[in-house]
Parts: C-alpha cells; sequence; structure tokens
C-alpha cells in the first residue's frame, strides 16, 4: 500500500529533506530499491555514489548533510528503516487458540493461562508452563522441564528431561537442549558414555538458534546466562557456564567446562577447547582455534588464537615470505660466489 515520504517521516520521527507529497510504493535493502522504493544507507560515503532518479528516497544517518535524492534523517538508520519495513510488510501474528487438539499433555503437567500449544507437540510429565508462553507444532518437552512466562519455542524443538528455560527467551527450530554430554571413559577396549545426570539451565531472555545444541551437566548444570544471543547451529557442550550477555555466532564450538565472563563476543566458527575461561568482554574473531585462557577485555584471532595485533604482525610478515624468499636467493648466491673466491685465493696460495 503506497505512503507518501512525509507520513514515512512522521512515522520515524526523522526529518525530511525532499517532497513530503513523494509517494513510495515499497521498502528495499540498497541493492534492490528503484524509484518508487525507499532504502536506508547506513554509511554516509554511499550517498554520492547513488545516481540521481535510482532510488525514491533513503533513510540516513543524521551526519548526511547533502543528497542528490530525497532523504530522512535519524539517529538510527536500522531502527528507522524496521518500522518503514513493518509498516508495509506488517509481521504476521499468531492467533491464540490455546492447546491444540493435537497435542499431548501429560496429566501431571501444569500449565498457565494463555499457552499456546500446537499440534503434535508433546509435554511429559510435571512439566511447567509458565504463562503467555507459545511452543509451535512438533516440539517436544520430556519430563521435568520448567518454562517460564512469554516464552516463544518454535517448531521440532526438544527439551530433555529437567531442563530449565527462563522468562522471555526464543528457541529457535530444531535446537536441542538438554542432550548427552560427550563424554565417555575406555573400559576394556569400548568406550563407555560417563554419567550425564545434570541438565540445562536458560536464564532470563536468552535466545537459542536454529539446530543448535546444549549439552546437559555431568553431574551439575550448563547454563546460559541472563541475555545471552546464541546463532544457529552452535555446539556447547556440557557443564559449559556461559556468562551474560554474550554473543556466539554460528558455528561456534564450545568444548566442555568451559566457562565465559559477561559481554563475550565469539565471531563464527570460533572453536574452543576444554576447561578454558574466556574473560569478560573478550572478543575473538572469526575461526579462532582457543586453546588457553583469554584474558578480560582482550582481542585474539587466528589459530591457535593470539592477541589481534600479534597476529597482524604475523600476517604482515607473511605476505612479505615471498619477496623474503627472493632476497635469501640472492644472498645465497652472493656466499656461493664469495666461497668460490675464496676457495679460488686459497688454492693460488697453495700453489705458489
Amino acid at each position: 500500500m503506497p505512503i507518501t515520504l512525509g507520513e514515512l517521516s512522521d512515522l520515524v520521527g526523522g526529518e525530511l529533506d525532499g517532497p513530503a507529497h513523494l509517494v513510495i510504493c515499497q521498502a528495499k535493502p540498497l541493492g534492490e530499491a528503484g524509484p518508487t522504493d525507499i532504502t536506508l544507507i547506513e554509511k554516509p560515503e554511499k550517498v554520492a555514489k547513488i545516481s540521481p532518479g535510482q532510488i525514491g528516497a533513503a533513510v540516513v544517518p543524521r551526519s548526511v548533510t547533502r543528497a542528490n535524492f530525497p532523504v530522512i534523517r535519524v539517529d538510527d538508520v536500522h531502527k528507522a528503516f524496521g518500522l518503514i519495513v513493518r509498516w508495509f510488510r506488517p509481521p504476521r501474528k499468531l492467533t491464540r487458540k490455546g492447546i491444540h487438539p493435537q497435542a499431548i499433555i501429560s496429566p501431571s503437567a501444569k500449565i498457565a493461562d494463555d499457552v499456546e500449544i500446537g499440534p503434535f507437540s508433546v509435554i511429559g510429565d510435571d512439566v511447567e508452563i509458565g504463562s503467555g508462553t507459545t511452543i509451535y507444532g512438533g516440539v517436544h518437552i520430556l519430563s521435568g522441564c520448567k518454562i517460564g512466562r512469554d516464552v516463544t519455542i518454535f517448531p521440532n524443538v526438544v527439551l530433555y528431561e529437567d531442563t530449565i528455560v527462563g522468562d522471555r527467551c526464543i528457541i529457535h527450530a530444531g535446537a536441542v537442549i538438554g542432550a548427552y554430554g560427550f563424554g565417555y571413559r575406555l573400559e576394556s577396549g569400548r568406550y563407555v558414555l560417563q554419567a550425564q545426570l545434570g541438565n540445562v539451565i536458560l536464564e532470563d531472555d536468552v535466545e537459542i538458534g536454529a539446530n543448535t545444541t546444549v549439552d546437559r551437566g555431568t553431574y551439575g548444570s550448563t547454563r546460559i546466562g541472563q541475555g545471552s544471543k546464541i546463532d544457529n547451529l552452535v555446539v556447547i557442550a556440557h557443564n559449559c557456564q556461559i556468562g551474560r550477555h554474550n554473543i556466539l555466532c554460528a558455528q561456534v564450538g564450545i568444548a566442555g567446562s568451559t566457562t565465559t565472563g559477561d559481554y563475550v563476543v565469539m565471531a563464527g566458527q570460533v572453536g574452543v577447547r576444554d576447561h578454558v575461561h574466556i574473560g569478560e568482554r573478550a572478543v575473538l574473531g572469526a575461526m579462532s582455534g582457543v586453546i588457553n585462557d583469554i584474558p578480560p577485555g582482550a582481542r585474539f584471532v587466528g589459530i591457535p588464537a593470539t592477541p589481534e595485533r600479534e597476529q597482524m604482525l604475523k600476517q604482515a610478515a607473511f605476505t612479505k615470505l615471498p619477496e623474503m624468499r627472493k632476497q635469501l636467493k640472492e644472498l645465497q648466491e652472493v656466499v656461493r660466489q664469495l666461497t668460490a673466491r675464496l676457495e679460488s685465493l686459497e688454492s693460488s696460495r697453495e700453489a705458489a
């Protein structure tokens, strides 16, 4: 449904620089936007690269003073553009119908008011579910789990026994919380599964990505701290203690009994060995291999992970290897010639 640029500016509380009556038909990313669309431009230096007529308008930072197309200046371009996208494409709202008749609910489960449970979900014995929680179809919640208020659990999630989920958590499709840890001992030539008697605790406001796994503790709890956000395809092994407000990006793998402080960031495909500690506010670059403790506030990259500056110096030296190899060959040739000359002089002296 079309809307004028002036109305969009009012919607986001921005500063309009352009015709208020301009009709905008859709909100699209910069690479897809056309003459009737509005887009966002996060970096001011990109504004000068847009040709007149290429786009209808853009949401830009307030630092942009000139543009050859209509703009709405705002403090936060992503927040403003998100409001605009939602106006054009409102999120689908779940029509709450309560417990679906094809859900299987244990008689001993305690389910609060205003809980939504989709078809083919299974709720085990002694499960507790807080009010306002939404459980989509195909979820399997085993016995003894406790789920807080306003939690959202997407299709095909599995919660093993005694998992505890805090308020306002989000668990995306296919995640498995509380599976046995990968812990074995060798007995008589065979690997035997060690005790898996603990559980998993997700504190309030935790988000778990699609197909992510969090293993239960051996005897105690594997814990994900309040407000931590975990991406898709992450593996968190048994006994780990993840701090508050951590960010763990896709394909991070954390071995058993590792601990992290608050506000730790791990970029994609970081691998962390067992029994190490990542200090508060540390940042680990993509594909880092962590084999030792990381100090608080440090920035580490590489395999094995080393301080960012040290790694940059190594990479700078690495790029010079071809030149250094050439210089080495030249020096070897100089040494060969000098050696030959010395041998010739020695031979001349002996002949004399």
